[in-house]
């Protein structure tokens, strides 16, 4: 449990403090996210209907897959999220982080580093964060809906740092956001704990039509 704290940290060095998902465009060319209220609305349908109820099931996928033994499936999942990053931008935002997470495990325990290789020669040269986050659970044993709710604790809270920046709100506005979403993270992870493949689902046009116009936007803090 102590790694899964560590893992979902800020500090933690994979770089998502550069990544903002479309965020920074729809509060520049948008009235709907300029109060704490709008923007944690905003959020819980994020929760609600987004992308990230997709790599969250997917992350389990790969629990699954690892413990069968089964490496053609983390080869499989890898691909099919491909197909679920629609822009440039959220793409290598998801190859980025997870490229550098896989790096960082073998870094931080050398015991782990021969079977963390082998997991990884399926995956190519590129590999996506949910991938990688469920190797981590798998190898270190961390217990699945504990892991959900650190997965999703730690989206929310990069995308309330960002909106602090962006809006802009306060660092106690910030963490009462986070704060009245607590329900609603556990509530998820309630539900996608018991889900099935059949069940994958999300609806993300917003978001990538937001993603799609923030490679062209004229001044920009994030890389996505």
């Amino acid at each position: 449990m102590t790694f899964l704290f560590q893992i979902i940290n800020s500090s933690f060095p994979l770089g998502s403090y550069n990544y903002s998902e479309g965020l920074e465009f729809l509060v520049e060319h948008s009235s709907q996210l300029d109060t704490p209220e709008k923007f944690q609305h905003w959020l819980n349908r994020e929760l609600s209907y987004g992308s990230i109820r997709i790599d969250v099931q997917v992350m389990l996928a790969v629990v699954e897959a690892i413990a069968c033994d089964n490496l053609a499936q983390l080869q499989y999942w890898n691909s099919w999220l491909n197909g679920t990053r629609e822009t440039k931008e959220l793409h290598q935002q998801s190859i980025q982080m997870g490229n550098s997470f896989l790096k960082l495990l073998g870094d931080l325990d050398p015991d782990k580093k021969t079977k963390l290789e082998v997991l990884r020669s399926p995956l190519g040269k590129n590999c996506h964060y949910a991938i990688a986050f469920g190797v981590a659970i798998a190898l270190w044993d961390i217990d699945p809906k504990q892991a959900i709710l650190g997965y999703l604790h730690s989206w929310v809270s990069n995308l309330v740092s960002a909106g602090v920046k962006l809006i802009p709100l306060g660092q106690t506005q910030g963490q009462q956001i986070i704060y009245h979403l607590q329900q609603a993270i556990a509530s998820l992870a309630d539900t996608l704990i018991t889900q099935e493949e059949m069940d994958l689902c999300a609806c993300t046009w917003g978001l990538s039509l937001a993603s799609m116009n923030h490679e062209t936007q004229y001044t920009r803090l994030f890389r996505s």
